[in-house]
């Protein structure tokens, strides 16, 4: 396989994972909207809500948590949220693609 082929694919593998770290970003961003302002209606989260947060929860949890005490103010936690969110995603995704094509390979 030459060069530029193995450089397109990649590439190809970047901007998927990438594209899924946004995609995960902007369905957190949904998520924990309409958790919040529909609390009262719900009587509690959003049905389904822990599934779509759990990469970025499982940041705030286990790196931000023993990092930061617990009187983080609402915006800055919402950030690391959103950054565990784009960051758990896209790198799950980039490993997923890369053993797929390996497999493809053989």
């Amino acid at each position: 396989m030459n060069n530029r082929i193995k450089h397109m694919m990649q590439s190809t593998t970047f901007k998927v994972a990438l594209y899924a770290g946004i995609i995960a970003v902007i369905i957190g961003l949904i998520a924990f909207t309409l958790s919040w302002n529909l609390w009262d209606l719900w009587g509690g989260p959003l049905p389904g809500y822990k599934v779509y947060l759990f990469p970025g929860n499982l940041t705030l949890i286990y790196i931000w948590h023993p990092l930061f005490t617990e009187e983080v103010n609402f915006w800055p936690k919402l950030g690391l949220l959103m950054l565990g969110q784009f960051t758990v995603v896209t790198c799950f995704s980039a490993i997923v693609i890369t053993l797929i094509k390996k497999c493809l390979k053989s």
